[in-house]
């Protein structure tokens, strides 16, 4: 099969991040199962230092944001925006220079988050030199994005670009501001705010990071491939752009919702509320956008592993993002925040939503890629149960876990004395719970293995030939 395209698009750094994203899924997420492990049990810990919970913790949602959500976003971005755009990367020595950085960004986080080297601010604990480089390879990769869109061979920037801009340009800005320090050693700094002021800065970076990081540039991917698997048009395109502006306007300002009842000012946390109420509305119309992009595609999920995976992931997102906005509340925020049904919300939309929809895009992307049809359907669609059925098991068993903690802090008795005072009561009470998420989130990574294994032999396989070549949609 001949391979020329016009133009010639560049797809290695396509797959470089791809299997960067592979791999960092299978060690982000056996490292939340471990700590999960040690929650339910734990001399898992083997007595080691650097493998305790709170060693592995940060080092988990690094590994599982930072590294596999990264990366997916990075592989979807560089194949959908050179398409989009009808030309090749500006520069593929930056692109390279971008692949390699982030990756030594990772493993540097790998190293000294286990040492107990942090700022201990949440998403953001890496000591400051890497900072610094986090903050010198995102704005290579952005440059490099930018002069592509300048130098675009079509007038028009289809939604899902504009997804991607809003990434490009807000991360940067809530990583320098929230990392601004002042270096001691090379290995501590000191914040330059400090009490309220450092905790509001901390959670307009925390809650935007998964904002912008975790939700704008996954949707952008969203509007460029589930209508690709469909092959349908997106439904409405008016309100893919209304989901953009209103998304991107409500979004920055939801921050102060974490601070509920501390010492930030009552209208700080009532501006949070309200912007994350009003959030619903974009995210839905943003979800039913997605959704009904399958109009006439139904009955293909059937058989089609990749739409399967795309769809629970849309919905996750719908279900999420009604989820949060309800925990902003303050009297739901009252019995939620500080307990695992904190922890449930996070994970089903970060394994629900992001991690499906990556799964969903791998699986499209890889045969398109090597040329070659998947090599088992059935083993991806095996995944996508064993997947599906883990996260709801993780999730609902959170929500148990969380609704047993809060009530049991809350409770008292008839003289106003608290029921519960002795806090290991309540923890020992939530064994059970921390076992069952243990089940569900091993079935999700077993769901990673398998995927592992069958988009290797993909990759692998022998070329196709004669009739039953597969045609790469370029």
């Amino acid at each position: 099969m001949s391979h020329a395209v016009d133009p010639p698009y560049d797809d290695e750094i396509t797959k470089h991040f791809v299997w960067a994203t592979v791999a960092f899924a299978l060690v982000g997420m056996t490292v939340g199962a471990w700590i999960a492990l040690e929650l339910a049990f734990w001399p898992a810990n083997l007595g080691v230092p650097y493998l305790t919970f709170g060693r592995l913790r940060p080092l988990h949602t690094n590994a599982v944001v930072f590294a596999f959500g990264g990366n997916i976003v990075f592989a979807g971005m560089y194949y959908s925006m050179q398409r989009l755009l009808k030309v090749r990367m500006w520069s593929d020595q930056l692109s390279k220079f971008h692949f390699w950085g982030w990756q030594g960004i990772i493993v540097a986080a790998a190293i000294t988050l286990p040492l107990g080297l942090t700022q201990t601010h949440e998403y953001a604990e890496l000591i400051w030199p890497i900072d610094i480089a986090i903050a010198v390879v995102f704005l290579a990769f952005a440059f490099n994005c930018a002069m592509t869109i300048a130098n675009r061979k079509v007038q028009h920037l289809y939604v899902a670009i504009w997804f991607y801009i809003s990434f490009l340009i807000t991360i940067p800005v809530l990583h320098v501001v929230n990392n601004l320090a002042i270096p001691a050693t090379m290995t501590r700094s000191y914040p330059v705010y400090s009490g309220m002021t450092d905790a509001l800065v901390q959670w307009w970076y925390g809650h935007n990071a998964v904002g912008f990081f975790l939700t704008t540039p996954f949707l952008g991917l969203m509007y460029y491939f589930l209508p690709r698997a469909a092959e349908r048009p997106v439904y409405s395109y008016r309100l893919s752009i209304i989901h953009f502006w209103a998304l991107v306007f409500l979004y920055i300002w939801a921050g102060p919702h974490h601070l509920l009842y501390s010492s930030l000012p009552d209208w700080a946390q009532t501006l949070g509320m309200v912007f994350s109420i009003m959030l619903i509305a974009p995210s839905w119309g943003g979800m039913l956008n997605g959704l009904l992009t399958l109009r006439g595609a139904w009955d293909r999920l059937r058989t089609d592993p990749v739409l399967k995976f795309l769809v629970v992931a849309v919905s996750f997102y719908g279900m999420s993002t009604f989820e949060g906005p309800m925990m902003s509340i303050r009297a739901v925020n009252a019995l939620s925040h500080y307990t695992n049904w904190v922890i449930g919300h996070v994970h089903s939309g970060a394994l629900g939503w992001n991690g499906m929809i990556s799964f969903g895009i791998l699986y499209w992307l890889v045969p398109r890629l090597y040329d070659r049809p998947l090599y088992s359907t059935n083993l991806a669609t095996q995944h996508f149960w064993i997947a599906t059925v883990g996260i709801v098991l993780y999730t609902v068993t959170m929500w148990g876990a969380g609704l047993t903690e809060g009530l049991m802090w809350r409770a008292v008795d008839d003289s106003g004395q608290l029921q519960n005072p002795i806090f290991m009561d309540i923890v020992n009470r939530l064994q059970p719970f921390y076992w069952l998420r243990l089940v569900g989130g091993l079935m999700y990574l077993s769901g990673v293995v398998l995927m592992t294994w069958n988009l290797i032999k993909t990759a692998t396989s022998p070329h196709p030939s004669g009739d039953d070549q597969l045609v790469a949609a370029k």
